[in-house]
């Protein structure tokens, strides 16, 4: 399991072993489709440098820039740009790789993709550069999935954690957790291996100063990955409530702009319209809903029943009520009933310019927390997002890695063994039991790096990467 930042002259024990991969070159174009000033085709294998210096017509002095008129395999020029070579191991994937940069319009990429392919190199697979790197020891499995999180960053937060991750960060506090487990688990397989020595350890409660310190720093990593998932996946949060409360103000308020129809006619907003926005740094997907009333008309019967189900699978729920009336508690109950669990669920007592009652975060009678604004001044927006973020967990702390559902869920799994060992702590005698679980505990962290995976977990992984990546 890695234990450092992703280095280029040095690999990572967190990767699957060296040559796992076919010895073979691969190429792609590394920049993004479209056009662009400068585009860039990366070559990685044992052709690369060959490849490489054919293309440009010299050879190419290791991790210096040169400039040359690029030509495909009749000789033909095709381009005038800088080729880079990286020998292996000190390359991103560990193999010999040639970057060439040339001007960035799709026709000429694809004429200096070509060229690399007719001289012996085949097309990669999406993700395919990232898993060379992981097979060769470069980057572990968590390192690997940061590269793809920091190219689709939704903010600057985002972004930072994303590149948190892929230093290490993440990795690191899961590899020093596993030693301890690692450390415990020799222990107990002692007291197997020399039973008259330790034959009462586990009764004599000797691990149990050693167990508590582990699952306290079970139970802080798996705080700060939860943040590292809202931090990658944003908050999705649904707007709720009666007609003509100023749902659609409020997205716009939110959004800076004019993403949803605003008039005085009740039930304007008839289907989902939807917002990607970074507030304070946290990715938010905020769905305007159709107003929640009865209605004759099909279409916005519909509406309100996507509504209901944008509630239901929202992390966070606005239920906007205007504040020149009594709060409507029978709503809230009602879906409460339909599967709202109350911690998810924030009152928006809207248009206090109008009611001037002040705005701001209280608790309402009936127990629901509740920010009193007006969407259409901002007055109390502010509090709204902190209420978002309260709400959806996330503390917002500046050091933050990003992380996955996956990586939650190995937590999960590796805890629930974790517990099992300290539950076997009482009974004595049974070391070997103890010793199995602590071993789960180690299978369910190894997942996490990829020293534990099986190959259709990583072969989900890498192809969800861009091609060229």
């Amino acid at each position: 399991m890695v234990s450092t930042p992703p280095d280029p002259d040095t690999p990572s024990a967190g990767g699957a072993p060296s040559g796992a991969l076919d010895r073979d070159t691969i190429a792609a174009v590394a920049t993004a489709p479209g056009m662009g000033g400068i585009g860039v085709v990366r070559i990685s294998g044992p052709l690369a440098l060959g490849i490489g210096a054919d293309i440009a017509g010299r050879p190419l002095a290791p991790r210096l820039a040169t400039y040359a008129p690029f030509v495909d395999a009749r000789g033909e020029p095709v381009d005038h740009g800088i080729a880079l070579a990286f020998p292996g191991p000190g390359s991103f994937t560990g193999e010999d790789v040639v970057e060439l940069q040339g001007h960035g319009g799709p026709v000429v990429l694809q004429l200096l993709l070509a060229a690399a392919v007719d001289r012996g190199a085949r097309l990669a697979r999406p993700g395919e550069f990232t898993e060379r790197a992981f097979v060769n020891g470069k980057l572990d499995l968590a390192q690997a999935e940061a590269v793809a999180d920091l190219i689709a960053s939704a903010s600057e937060a985002a972004a930072r954690g994303a590149l948190r991750s892929l230093e290490g960060q993440f990795s690191r506090a899961v590899d020093d957790l596993d030693r301890s487990v690692l450390e415990l688990r020799v222990f107990v397989e002692a007291a197997m291996d020399f039973p008259e020595e330790d034959e009462d350890f586990l009764r004599e409660g000797r691990v149990d100063e050693r167990l508590a310190d582990i699952t306290g720093r079970f139970e802080s990593l798996a705080r700060h990955t939860r943040q590292g998932v809202l931090l990658r996946d944003g908050i999705a949060v649904a707007l709720v409530g009666p007609p003509n409360v100023g749902k659609s103000s409020l997205l716009n308020r939110l959004a800076g702009q004019d993403r949803a129809i605003v008039t005085d006619i009740p039930g304007t907003t008839r289907d989902l319209v939807q917002a990607d926005l970074s507030l304070d740094g946290m990715p938010i997907q905020i769905v305007d809903t159709a107003g929640l009333r009865d209605s004759d008309d099909p279409v916005e019967r519909e509406g309100v029943r996507r509504a209901r189900d944008q509630a239901a699978r929202a992390d966070v729920v606005l239920l906007l009520e205007d504040d020149r009336v009594e709060p409507d508690r029978a709503l809230a109950a009602e879906l409460e009933t339909a599967g709202l669990d109350r911690a998810r669920l924030v009152r928006v007592r809207n248009k206090a310019d109008l009611s001037g009652a002040p705005p701001g975060r209280h608790v309402d009678d009936d127990g629901v927390a509740t920010v009193r604004l007006s969407a259409l001044t901002g007055a109390g927006v502010d509090a709204l997002v902190d209420a978002i973020k309260e709400k959806a967990g996330f503390a917002g702390e500046g050091t933050t890695f990003t992380a996955r559902q996956r990586h939650l869920a190995a937590l999960a799994e590796a805890r629930e063994a974790l517990d099992r060992a300290a539950a076997l702590m009482p009974a004595g005698g049974a070391p070997e039991l103890v010793a199995e679980e602590l071993r789960a505990v180690h299978g369910a962290l190894g997942s996490i790096v990829g020293a534990v995976s099986a190959d259709e977990l990583l072969g989900e992984i890498f192809s969800s990467f861009c091609i060229g990546k």
